[in-house]
């Protein structure tokens, strides 16, 4: 692990464990720590000058995430998803989403959802000029928002679960065909489809959305 860049480098005191998750997911996810990568727990914590103890506690919440994956002895290592894990994980995110937008299509006053999910859309726009990490997470924040606007906790807590799986998918697929699925317009598509409270339309527009962003990422 010689050369690392700073997300790997020593951290702070406060929140050391909330630190080393959140240098470790970076690093995951732009592939510093590349899919397949041993993950070596001496050389980590001394890394990250954390003890070995508050090392395994981030590991542990990496697995759960969905960024690592356990081998033999339990050895961890950067998960690496093939194309049929990739359709998997969007199905799901079809389900749940499509669960999300025929929940708003029935709010009886639909405005302060739209006008969220707007800023949101606004937000990736800015992104666009911006590192493909802060792309990734202003794409993420729309369909989270889509999601926590609902108030269904169960919905979001199961989403967020997903999260890691995510960001794996892009980092397998690479830099071109992730931003394919980053398109502000096909965003705005499913803003519309809400806005008419057309539950069965919006349902459609979600379901064609994560089609074709699974068919991009496997392309």
């Amino acid at each position: 692990m010689a050369g690392a860049t700073a997300p790997l480098l020593g951290l702070e005191k406060k929140s050391l464990r909330e630190q080393a998750l959140s240098a470790l997911r970076t690093a995951i996810t732009s592939g510093e720590l590349e899919p397949g990568r041993h993950l070596v727990e001496t050389e980590l914590s001394e890394m990250l000058r954390i003890s070995r103890g508050t090392l395994r506690e981030a590991l542990r919440q990496l697995e759960q995430e969905g960024l690592l994956s356990a081998g033999p002895r339990g050895r961890l290592s950067v998960r690496h998803l093939d194309e049929k894990e990739i359709r998997d994980i969007y199905a799901v995110r079809a389900a749940l989403e499509s669960l999300a937008a025929r929940t708003l299509c029935e709010l009886p006053d639909r405005q302060h959802a739209i006008t969220s999910l707007r800023a949101a859309i606004d937000t990736m726009k800015a992104a666009e000029k911006e590192s493909l990490q802060q792309r990734v997470e202003s794409d993420l924040e729309f369909h989270r928002t889509l999601c926590r606007l609902t108030g269904n906790e169960t919905l979001l807590h199961t989403w967020e679960s997903l999260e890691g799986s995510i960001r794996m998918s892009i980092m397998f697929a690479g830099l071109e065909k992730g931003v394919k699925n980053m398109s502000v317009d096909r965003h705005h598509d499913i803003v519309a489809a809400i806005e008419t409270g057309d539950a069965s339309l919006a349902r459609k527009t979600i379901r064609a959305h994560m089609d074709t962003a699974a068919a991009n990422l496997v392309a």
